[in-house]
């Protein structure tokens, strides 16, 4: 089976025309992207979201920064819908393994998305806390890691080998920068990749050959030297 690409996004309209494109398995969110999408009441919007996403498997994000919380909005968020995956970060903002929770809802047999994962370790750590059953998403972030000079690539190669006795167990590749980032996590094997709109529409455009690409190039800088009405 290949990669499947789950589109990253929030507004309501993005998702109603992805929705209905079999290139797009599912969606993921979180409270940045909820923000931006202008959500004011987080459980009202969502459920404004699963009307137009009623199969398709999508991630809502927990807010609470304290375990007993986190877990209690886990349970409440699981109820929305049964496509739904509830989103976790692996630690909260000071820094606390979120072990606690993820063995609470993966007990309770809620299917989870732990998030903000960067490397192995942390892998290895969720996959100590959870069951060999329900299902579990583990989205580590590659573009922000490259953002620091860091390659994202062996701590994947390593945290894809570590799940692979975990049949219930998918990596995603999380914070995609450019199109050819989904060539990457195909190779070596995540079993998802979750990527912004504008980045899809240039995925499905995959094919040119460098020969056309290099006359694109030239014949665009040619249209803005004469619209500039450029002389030497």
């Amino acid at each position: 089976m290949g990669i499947k690409i789950f589109c990253d996004i929030a507004d309501i309209n993005l998702i109603k025309k992805f929705n209905k494109q079999k290139i797009v398995k599912g969606f993921t969110t979180n409270p940045s992207l909820m923000r931006k999408a202008g959500a004011k009441d987080y459980a009202y919007y969502s459920k404004k979201i699963l009307k137009e996403c009623k199969y398709k498997p999508i991630s809502f994000e927990v807010f609470a920064d304290n375990h007993k919380s986190m877990i209690d909005q886990g349970v409440k968020i699981n109820k929305w819908g049964k496509n739904v995956y509830v989103k976790v970060p692996v630690v909260n903002s000071r820094n606390k393994f979120s072990g606690k929770v993820i063995k609470e809802l993966n007990n309770r047999d809620i299917k989870l998305n732990i998030t903000a994962v960067y490397t192995a370790n942390q892998t290895k750590r969720i996959l100590q806390k959870i069951n060999k059953k329900t299902k579990v998403i583990i989205s580590i972030f590659a573009g922000r890691a490259g953002d620091t000079g860091k390659d994202p690539l062996p701590e994947f190669i390593k945290s894809i080998k570590l799940a692979k006795n975990f049949k219930n167990v998918e990596i995603l590749w999380a914070s995609v920068r450019e199109p050819y980032n989904y060539i990457q996590a195909k190779q070596i094997g995540c079993h998802i990749i979750t990527i912004p709109p504008s980045i899809i529409e240039k995925i499905q455009k995959f094919g040119k050959t460098f020969s056309q690409l290099t006359m694109e190039t030239v014949k665009a800088f040619l249209v803005d030297s004469k619209k500039s009405k450029f002389k030497i």
